[in-house]
């Protein structure tokens, strides 16, 4: 079976290169050049721990291969994927004109039957849209060529994709006909063979399922963080309340950590797309509205302990923040609370000294020379007022304090993640300040 991805950002290019682990013919496909050109040459557009190794060894075998020529790939294909972006508009609505580009342009080279499968994260109805797209694209070639249309969501971590993608929780894939089921049963049995399940839906279904995911897993996010800031105002700790709700079945302990908000390329985006398609049909999610709204003022909770803790003065103090992406294993920066800190702390007259393991140069793509950027984790302490930590980076939480308190000018840190305890904070002299842990 030969497939064709289109799109090479971490859904595509993860969902490419694990077909081709399992022995699938794969052509990955971008207009950008430059990018397909270092893919070529083994040199990845993005970080994902595992995925360069993936990449390499099945481009050596053949069996992954790079292409900016979509009319080319397109040719005898059984399967083709669509997984370019959908950024959100200045409406919070998912942009959909590269989704519905892409099926124009397989509907206009497209030479025999195959399933056009939106990858992508669209809202409820856009694989009508690229149905449409392809069918007037073959009514303007005079041609009738069958074709089918699937929804298959992706349900990936950034930071551990690629695990994710070969041994799935579970694979939801949206069909109208019994033929693309079947494609598409064939397609995925080698990841079938350990009992992970699959589940067919029809496609509106397996849209809406992918935005219901990541809404249900923002809502916990904002609903612990909403609790923890009430645990420091009444004086309760949030790390026993968490651990206490948390071993309630029905609740679970996953994605109930306190801290400074949620970022990335999903949940901010899904959550924003999800409301703004309820508008549309008449309908306010308002729970929804309130996780969005609890997200936006988490990020301002760790600059503003530190505005209150230097009573409101931040003129030519200097901060060093450890952490820039917005989580750990990933050097992907968007919506990430490490932007909201450094805009204010710039905005206050401060200056920032940055440290980051992967997404330096992220950061510098998107922040410019605004902040000090650090060789290590120590460089940034040297001289700073205070050490803020923005992302739970491994290498963070178990530093030798001794040099943190022999490098800052004050033994001050403004925890947003809780790596540290609170009581041997103390023993060490430190002034510490986390999340839903009165100070």
């Amino acid at each position: 079976m030969k497939i064709v991805v289109v799109g090479t950002g971490y859904v595509g290019l993860v969902t490419g290169t694990c077909f081709a682990e399992v022995g699938i013919d794969v052509i990955c496909v971008d207009i950008d050049e430059k990018k397909i050109n270092n893919l070529k040459n083994g040199i990845l557009p993005i970080y994902e721990p595992g995925l360069e190794e993936l990449v390499i060894q099945n481009s050596q075998t053949g069996r992954l291969s790079f292409s900016t020529n979509l009319a080319e790939s397109i040719k005898d294909a059984s399967v083709a994927f669509i997984a370019v972006g959908t950024p959100p508009g200045e409406d919070g609505s998912a942009d959909l004109k590269y989704v519905l580009a892409v099926a124009r342009e397989i509907g206009e080279n497209m030479n025999s039957y195959g399933v056009v499968v939106t990858k992508s994260t669209v809202p409820v109805g856009t694989s009508h849209k690229v149905k449409a797209e392809i069918q007037n694209a073959l009514d303007k070639r005079g041609l009738q060529i069958p074709f089918a249309i699937a929804s298959n969501p992706e349900f990936l971590k950034e930071g551990a994709a690629v695990d994710d993608f070969l041994k799935p929780d579970r694979i939801i894939v949206g069909v109208e006909t019994k033929e693309a089921e079947e494609i598409m049963r064939r397609l995925y049995k080698p990841f079938l063979l350990n009992g992970h399940p699959i589940l067919f839906m029809d496609i509106a279904s397996a849209e809406m399922t992918k935005y219901a995911a990541n809404a249900m897993l923002a809502t916990k996010i904002s609903f612990m963080n909403d609790i923890a800031n009430l645990c420091e105002l009444l004086g309760a700790d949030v790390n026993w309340v968490r651990k206490g709700i948390g071993s309630d079945p029905r609740i679970g302990n996953k994605f109930i950590y306190p801290g400074i908000g949620y970022g990335g390329s999903c949940f901010p985006k899904d959550v924003k797309a999800l409301v703004k398609t309820a508008k549309e049909h008449g309908h306010d999610l308002r729970i929804l509205q309130a996780v969005e709204d609890v997200n936006d003022d988490q990020k301002l909770v760790l600059f503003n302990k530190v505005k209150t803790h230097f009573k409101g003065d931040l003129k030519n103090k200097t901060f060093a923040l450890w952490g820039l992406s917005f989580k750990p294993k990933t050097d992907d920066m968007r919506e990430a609370p490490s932007l909201v800190i450094i805009d204010e702390l710039l905005k206050a007259g401060a200056v920032v000294k940055a440290y980051d393991p992967i997404a330096m140069k992220e950061a510098k793509h998107i922040v410019g020379d605004k902040i000090v950027y650090c060789k290590d984790k120590e460089d940034a302490l040297i001289d700073a007022d205070a050490l803020l930590i923005a992302t739970e980076w491994p290498e963070f939480r178990s530093p030798n304090f001794k040099v943190i308190e022999k490098l800052l000018k004050n033994k001050i840190i403004f925890d947003g993640r809780n790596i540290y305890d609170v009581d041997e904070m103390k023993e060490l002299g430190f002034t510490y300040y986390c999340i839903g842990i009165k100070s």
